[in-house]
């Protein structure tokens, strides 16, 4: 893979105040597999006694889908494999919805997990992976940690960036004297304060967990819900970096069978809440580095600048144009008609959706990537992007 060297210094107007975006070098894999491939947004929730049976006659359905669209059977089958582990349960069962990318060799070269069951389901079978609506529904998008607390533990699920697989992982403490009892005279104070105290232990544990998390992801919440008093526990031992993004909730609780769809709703509401204010960020950062000459808006413009590696963060609408860019063997061989790529000395292009090439650029330059809804982008355009750097020839 084309990888970047040596950049200018960052420009010292540069916007101070800068968002964090997606990085797509997880994409890597998609761009360097053969085509044609097929990409699927897919619900797998598994919330409810025939969840197996509801999950089976989806997936079924999705593989006929793509056999009729051409897919051939590896690529059928891989699809049909990988959705159908969420069966198996585990941290698997826990996911609404699951994006894939599946190479024509039955290579699975992406495998997401989305924020909720898919607003747009997806099941292609085509030339080039449908990229958009994969990204625009990534839970990883916004990385955000979920709390299930009980006063032994907690369960914890972690979505930690694209690129990265949801964790999920228990903390547990001791479970020695958890009940307080109702005995009379000195022993009950003794019972009584042996319990708080391992309560405040175990909650101290979990706390210590989320900090560490909290630290390592820059996660922008901390949803906690379940028992009552394990909540209170949990919130007063919180760092002050957990406290700042945590949000407590009634309802949910570990016990098995437990319904947590309560908790999903309400993760899915922080995300989208979220999600609208990184939107608006990423419009005034452009609008910051636009002040200083070190933006650029509209394809032309946004791809002349891929194709020198000038771009810090690409800016995406989720809704793009129905455009075409023609490229190279090289992720920065790029350009708006094959002329464009020949003047490069590549004699050979083709053409491939304009977000595709986009995209591909931004990986192999190292790139960020924000996408915001298509409303959001100033001008109804479909594409702007910050500069690392100008040069001569950069619109002022």
């Amino acid at each position: 893979m084309t990888r970047l060297g040596a950049q200018p210094p960052p420009h010292p107007h540069a916007p101070k105040e800068l968002l964090e975006p997606m990085d797509v070098s997880f994409l890597a894999s998609v761009f360097s597999a053969p085509g044609p491939y097929a990409t699927v947004c897919a619900d797998v929730t598994h919330n409810t006694e025939s969840a197996d049976t509801e999950v089976e006659l989806r997936v079924r359905a999705i593989g006929e889908d793509l056999a009729a669209q051409g897919a051939p059977a590896p690529v059928v089958e891989a699809v049909s494999r990988t959705l159908l582990q969420t069966n198996d349960g585990g941290w698997l069962g826990t996911l609404r919805g699951r994006a894939l990318i599946v190479a024509a060799d039955g290579t699975v070269v992406l495998d997401e997990a989305l924020a909720d069951a898919p607003r747009d389901p997806v099941s292609t079978w085509s030339p080039d992976p449908a990229l958009m609506p994969v990204l625009r529904q990534l839970a990883g998008r916004v990385p955000h940690v979920v709390v299930v607390a009980d006063r032994v533990g907690a369960d914890i699920s972690v979505a930690s960036g694209t690129g990265q697989q949801v964790e999920s992982q228990q903390v547990d403490g001791d479970t020695f004297h958890m009940r307080k009892v109702q005995v009379g005279g000195w022993a009950h104070n003794t019972y009584m304060h042996t319990a708080e105290n391992q309560w405040e232990e175990n909650a101290g544990q979990v706390a210590d967990e989320l900090h560490a998390l909290v630290g390592r992801d820059g996660s922008r919440f901390v949803l906690l819900a379940g028992d009552v008093r394990a909540r209170q526990l949990i919130a007063d031992k919180a760092s002050k970096e957990v406290s700042e993004v945590l949000v407590s909730m009634d309802g949910g609780g570990r016990a098995a069978g437990a319904d947590r769809s309560v908790i999903d709703a309400r993760a899915v509401e922080l995300i989208a809440e979220n999600e609208a204010v990184e939107a608006a960020r990423a419009v005034e950062q452009v609008e910051a580095a636009a002040a200083h000459g070190l933006a650029v808006t509209g394809t032309a413009l946004v791809v002349e600048a891929l194709r020198k590696a000038q771009v810090e963060t690409l800016v995406l609408a989720d809704q793009p144009d129905d455009e075409q860019l023609f490229v190279g063997p090289g992720e920065l061989e790029i350009g708006l008609s094959a002329e464009d790529v020949a003047a490069l000395g590549v004699p050979d292009s083709k053409q491939v959706p304009a977000e595709f090439g986009m995209l591909r650029a931004a990986v192999g330059s190292d790139a960020q990537v924000v996408v915001v809804p298509r409303t959001a982008m100033p001008g109804d355009i479909p594409v702007a992007a910050v500069l690392r750097y100008t040069d001569a020839s950069t619109p002022s």
